[in-house]
């Protein structure tokens, strides 16, 4: 008996779908599109072995015009077989922009307008028996890597 229903779970759980896209793309923008965040990026290879020491320095001060710094040696490489430096370097400087539709939304506007309109999003995405939203685009919401691993944790799917 168990089994079953532990089967009939799974089932069910088989044919949900998680959408992690933005939830007014979703339903093709028929209750007006959200407004979000975009960020640009400008890449530079320099030839220093090490530009930072880390993959990524955040700025947050009102003079610095970009919000991060990624170095991409520092993920996954940045040593040669002998364990040395590589002799070169690539970072990535990140600069928030302005979005528009048809540009990569990566952050939701937090304001009582975008708000209420995510509202009724999310009562026509409760509708959807099959369809789960998560990530930032899909609950429109910000999350810290913290929040994300619990939101993930915790998500009924």
């Amino acid at each position: 008996m168990d089994y079953l229903r532990h089967r009939s779970e799974y089932e069910q759980m088989a044919e949900k779908i998680i959408y992690t896209g933005p939830i007014d793309e979703f339903f093709d923008y028929r209750l007006g599109a959200l407004e979000y965040r975009s960020v640009r990026f400008e890449n530079e290879l320099l030839n220093i072995p090490n530009f930072q020491g880390n993959a990524a320095v955040n700025y947050t001060d009102r003079e610095t015009p970009w919000t991060r710094i990624i170095e991409h040696k520092w993920f996954e490489f940045g040593r040669d077989e002998q364990g040395n430096d590589l002799a070169k370097t690539v970072i990535s400087r990140e600069y928030s922009s302005e979005w528009k539709r048809g540009d990569e939304p990566y952050y939701p506007v937090n304001d009582e307008k975008n708000s209420e309109l995510y509202s009724r999003y999310k009562t026509e995405g409760e509708k959807l028996k099959n369809v789960v939203f998560g990530g930032r685009l899909g609950t429109y919401a910000y999350y810290d890597m913290d929040v994300t691993v619990k939101k993930a944790l915790e998500a009924e799917v």
